[in-house]
């Protein structure tokens, strides 16, 4: 059987009349990784602080590490880490100094805290700038030495809140090679991101919209169960195609990719090609194929961008 180490049933909170999450039910399993899917404002920031214990529901119940919250939140506190998405240490410390000063808040021994900053300083690249101020880092430098302040003292839950939104693709690829490398290793890891490619890495993700979970599963589950197929339409005049497949009952969305249209049509068309190459708009030198979904399509037929 799964061992759980995130339940939470029915969990909300309220800022005044603002709802920023409703009735959340959730259920990760140890040394996974688990992804919030949504943009700014979806409520992934207040889903994950209330996970932690930062805030105080409105309502439903949360388990964490067999913790209940709010009232187990200091406990729990000792045997989680937490990455902000601003850059939370301190610029006027180096390396060195800013991964000292946290080990010392976890009351590392002197032995402990010089071996774990030493293999730290060797696990992300970080052993020549030691001595380097944080304040002049770049920002793949930031989130490495962020990443390993939050592993300092061997977390068994490790909370990410849009980590990779300040650097270049490269890093991004760079820190997701040291999630699996933590997942591994038995870490569960429950990150936020705004990125498909980056969700799609994840072993479950929910999407979420509004304060409210839209879709819940493995990637592949989820491209697989969306109710759409995808084809791509090339064509001469993109824009004006566009807008006359918005027009037909059983088209989801149509969405330009460089030279060609991503058109998303309901599963209970059989054959999505010959659906629209029946269109009368559709010209004999357009060309249409049918394409593997991607999580962008689950998120295009889970949320309320459907139709725009």
């Amino acid at each position: 059987m799964s061992e759980w180490v995130i339940r939470a049933e029915g969990l909300s909170r309220n800022f005044g009349d603002t709802r920023a999450v409703q009735s959340l039910d959730l259920e990760v399993e140890r040394g996974r990784i688990y992804g919030f899917l949504g943009p700014n404002g979806s409520g992934k920031t207040t889903a994950i602080r209330m996970l932690i214990g930062l805030l105080k529901p409105s309502s439903g119940t949360a388990e964490v590490l067999g913790y209940g919250l709010p009232a187990g939140a200091e406990k729990l506190r000792r045997r989680i880490g937490y990455m902000t998405q601003k850059f939370s240490l301190y610029d006027d410390l180096t390396v060195q100094e800013n991964l000292r000063f946290i080990a010392s808040i976890y009351s590392l021994s002197a032995n402990q805290l010089r071996s774990r900053v030493e293999d730290l300083l060797v696990i992300y690249g970080l052993r020549d700038s030691r001595h380097q101020l944080a304040g002049s880092m770049s920002g793949g430098q930031r989130q490495r030495l962020s990443l390993a302040a939050a592993t300092l003292h061997k977390p068994d839950l490790l909370f990410l809140d849009e980590p990779t939104s300040a650097v270049d693709p490269q890093s991004r690829r760079d820190f997701w090679e040291q999630l699996f490398d933590l997942s591994d290793a038995g870490t569960t890891i429950m990150v936020s991101t705004h990125y498909m490619d980056e969700a799609e890495r994840c072993h479950k993700l929910a999407i979420l919209e509004t304060g409210i979970k839209r879709a819940d599963g493995a990637p592949d589950e989820l491209m697989k169960n969306m109710g759409a197929r995808v084809v791509e339409v090339s064509s001469a005049n993109l824009r004006v195609l566009k807008h006359r497949l918005l027009e037909l009952p059983d088209v989801i969305s149509a969405a330009q990719l460089g030279a060609r249209l991503r058109v998303l049509v309901k599963n209970r068309v059989s054959s999505p090609v010959a659906y629209l190459s029946g269109q009368p708009f559709i010209g004999t030198g357009d060309s249409l194929t049918e394409v593997r979904p991607s999580l962008e399509d689950v998120f295009v037929t889970s949320t309320g961008r459907g139709r725009q």
